[in-house]
């Protein structure tokens, strides 16, 4: 019994020190904020704040407003009817989400661009000077919405049709005898029951979008998250970043309660389902093409064009042939950062959900519940929370080694890349906290008590009953985790050690030379690496339709 409470004591330890760790950012943030700026507030009000944060207004609702209408109109069209080439779209539908949004930005930046392949396909038909009139101008807050939106619509799409998938099909079936059409059971009953998964697609792109440095910036979008790395960074002012950082927590804290309130009343809405699953309507003809067509256009725009545009300029670059040693350097570099922080996030969210499954007070929730936090926290946010408390522990470190009498190599965390690590750590934790904590629901509370009354101590049970259960979800939380480090730029281009690149950052160098395309080769073993998590996504069965 006495290591049986050791051990728990000894997680219940760890829960309560990861929430502290997602927690010291924003405390940090809130304690830098508290010092004067008052020189650099002048020129933000007068000249920057107005216009950020209407572009990000802007941007938010923009990206919002597209990303449902594709999402749940291509989950709507996919769940309800059959037609050829459905089997194939299930899998290419949610792929746009292998394509980082600073990477879609680049591409049709670089497509779009006077003398670039679309101006000049269109001068083969018209002069020059006249195709030019004819090119959309992507560097705007239109081409953003488009960019961003056209990536992360998937996010939207797998929620919703996890959603109209299985609705029941007694209400359709009761408005229809009463006379309504298929538009009308749409938007009167298959969208207002789908409204709490829709609500947490499109929280999920709201806090993408706010994330997002590098696809805002090379499009010239002035956004509230810019607007802190610039005033950081070339301003020089810590605190008036820290207070423009409160000010986007604010932001995200509105999403998040806009979650909420989209997910009221989410049990009573679908407390009503029936096993009677809605049959799917098998179209023919042209209405079978225009329903293929409308889902792997997204598709198309999203994810082939910039995966093909990349290929080719690999290829035409010759950067296979002519490869550059530096890149194996980025890439261990990219993939030991993910590698640690997955590892570091992974015992963490093991040891906090087990503290919660062993012992369920409200000491343990609160700890898991701060835990799953970090994914709302733009990566940004979490760097600038983080310079402070890093560097007091550097040179406390330091101060240590002077009082011993020995030397250290300069900043450890910092100088390490220990400090991108817990970024990263911070950041994604939801991941496998998440997935973890809902192994553990699918576990029946029956094995620990037949553990117990056998003498099993916890130890053992976590060993020969937790992990092996608990496998599939670790490895889901483990794939999407090491992705996600992978593709993240903000906090990277950060924290990282000085003359020291990763994948992300070697692209966004090159993007911030006017040379993107060399950076192609790079941007495809990103795209490659996540191809494979992101159709892991696509796991779950297909619900059988109904009967006629």
């Amino acid at each position: 019994m006495r290591g049986r409470a050791h051990a728990g004591r000894a997680a219940t330890a760890i829960a309560i020190a990861t929430a502290i760790l997602v927690a010291a950012p924003v405390i940090s943030i809130f304690s830098l904020a508290l010092q004067p700026a008052p020189d650099v507030w002048h020129d933000l009000i007068n000249y920057v704040l107005p216009a950020a944060l209407l572009d990000t207004a802007l941007l938010l609702v923009g990206v919002g407003a597209l990303t449902l209408l594709i999402g749940a109109g291509t989950a709507w069209v996919i769940s309800r009817h059959d037609f050829p080439g459905r089997g194939m779209l299930l899998w290419l539908m949610p792929l746009p989400l292998a394509i980082p949004t600073y990477l879609a930005a680049y591409v049709y930046a670089d497509l779009f661009e006077p003398l670039g392949l679309v101006h000049r396909t269109l001068a083969i038909w018209l002069p020059l000077r006249d195709a030019l009139g004819h090119l959309p101008n992507l560097r705007s807050l239109p081409g953003a919405i488009f960019v961003i939106g056209l990536v992360l619509y998937p996010y939207v799409y797998l929620s919703a049709r996890a959603t109209f998938q299985v609705q029941s099909a007694e209400f359709a079936e009761a408005a229809r005898t009463l006379g309504a059409g298929r538009w009308t059971v749409f938007w009167r009953i298959s969208l207002p029951m789908a409204r709490p998964a829709l609500a947490v697609g499109v929280a999920l792109v709201a806090l993408e979008t706010l994330n997002d440095i590098g696809a805002s910036e090379y499009l010239g979008i002035r956004t509230l998250t810019v607007s802190i790395f610039t005033t950081w960074l070339n301003r020089g002012s810590l605190a008036g970043a820290a207070q423009l950082a409160c000010l986007m927590l604010a932001i995200v804290a509105g999403l998040i309660a806009m979650e909420r309130y989209g997910r009221r009343n989410a049990n009573a809405e679908f407390s009503a389902e029936s096993p009677h699953v809605r049959q799917r309507t098998t179209l023919s003809g042209a209405r079978a093409w225009i329903a293929f067509a409308v889902c792997v256009l997204p598709v198309l725009i999203g994810f082939i064009v910039p995966l093909f545009y990349l290929a080719h300029q690999a290829l035409g670059r010759g950067l296979l042939a002519n490869f550059d040693p530096l890149l194996w350097r980025h890439t261990f570099h990219s993939f030991a950062y993910a590698a640690l922080a997955t590892l570091m996030a992974l015992m963490l969210a093991l040891a906090t959900t087990i503290a919660h499954r062993f012992r369920p007070d409200p000491l343990r929730y609160v700890a898991m519940s701060i835990a799953q936090t970090g994914y709302a926290l733009p990566g940004l946010v979490i760097a600038l929370g983080l310079l402070t408390p890093v560097l007091a522990v550097d040179n406390a470190l330091s101060a240590v080694a002077t009082w011993t009498g020995r030397s250290l190599p300069g900043l450890i965390l910092v100088g390490s890349g220990t400090a991108v690590v817990i970024a990263y750590t911070i950041r994604f934790l939801a991941v496998p906290v998440g997935m973890i904590k809902a192994g553990f629901d699918s576990i029946p509370r029956d094995y620990d008590e037949s553990a117990r009354t056998v003498g099993a101590g916890q130890a053992v049970m976590l060993r020969q009953i937790y992990l092996p259960l608990l496998r599939p979800a670790m490895l889901g939380a483990v794939i999407i985790m090491f992705v996600d480090c992978l593709k993240e730029l903000p906090a990277t281009l950060l924290l990282r050690p000085l003359n020291v690149e990763t994948l992300s950052t070697s692209i966004y160098q090159f993007a911030s030379r006017g040379n993107f395309e060399d950076g192609a080769l790079a941007a495809l073993l990103i795209i490659a690496a996540s191809i494979g998590p992101v159709v892991w996504l696509t796991r779950f069965s297909e619900v059988p339709s109904g009967p006629a």
